[in-house]
């Protein structure tokens, strides 16, 4: 998704790296066994949904909306690693756009891998990667709850492209993610992760050790195919029961109701924000 998580030119510098519970993929109950409270019922979505770096204005999205092509949208709630302001996106348009019957998926643009190339304000060492990944979670709590995005509501921690073949870099990502998926968990949040099927979500999807790695996985593959199926890489028992969303096309120039938006397209079947 070019320049919607870091700014552009960060984003093609990494892009040079690389061409839930405690059973990942298990499906609604695993991504919640770990609460001891009882869990609001996950709101799901199934259908088209589109990301954009800011979220548009009131007016954008309802013409958007009555154009029926998509029925949820991404936003980027917080992470020091985020690639634009958000203007619009507060507790009110939330709100507003809930009732013009939009879907939301946060985003969390969280600390990046010590491996990767170029800079961020935030990256992820093997010291300070379990105590940075609780800080995380706490933080894109606050911000999802601040934004009116209730408990229940699933978390989308965005990961770019790293080396996964550096061992010390990958233990330290997947140390970072753990902690920060376990402290969702613990505020009742649903924990999911944005990555890319050449790096950063595979070794989501093929570590080892699936403990507290996220249960819902949102891969990106830019193949234009609309499923989470006949191109998913990985094996057909993970993240099954509605964990599954596909970034299959990216800077997307679309005009609708008169508004022009450049976005990335997914199609989605997992769990997003409960608003209202």
């Amino acid at each position: 998704m070019a320049e919607h998580r870091h700014s552009k030119k960060r984003r093609y510098i990494t892009w040079g790296v690389a061409a839930a519970a405690v059973l990942a993929g298990a499906g609604i109950a695993a991504q919640t066994s770990m609460a001891a409270t009882t869990w609001p019922a996950q709101k799901t979505y199934t259908g088209r949904a589109f990301d954009t770096c800011t979220a548009p204005s009131l007016s954008a999205m309802k013409a958007w909306r009555a154009d029926k092509y998509y029925g949820a949208a991404a936003v980027y709630v917080g992470g020091k690693n985020r690639g634009c302001a958000q203007p619009n996106l507060t507790a009110s348009w939330v709100k507003s756009v809930s009732a013009q019957g939009w879907k939301l998926v946060p985003i969390y643009v969280g600390a990046q891998p010590p491996c990767q190339t170029g800079s961020s304000p935030e990256k992820i060492s093997a010291a300070t990667a379990t105590s940075l990944g609780t800080a995380d979670a706490n933080d894109a709590v606050a911000k999802a709850a601040a934004l009116g995005m209730r408990t229940g509501s699933a978390l989308y921690l965005d990961m770019e492209p790293y080396d996964t073949t550096n061992k010390s870099c990958n233990d330290a990502v997947l140390a970072y993610v753990r902690s920060f998926d376990k402290q969702l968990r613990a505020k009742t949040y649903r924990a999911g992760y944005y990555g890319f099927t050449s790096s950063s979500a595979k070794a989501i999807a093929t570590a080892s050790n699936k403990t507290d790695l996220p249960g819902n996985l949102w891969y990106a593959l830019w193949d234009g195919k609309e499923t989470v199926t006949s191109d998913w890489p990985w094996g057909a028992t993970q993240f099954t029961d509605h964990s599954r969303a596909h970034q299959y096309k990216v800077n997307s120039k679309e005009t609708r109701g008169g508004y022009t938006l450049t976005v990335d397209r997914d199609w989605w079947d997992a769990p997003v924000a409960i608003t209202g």
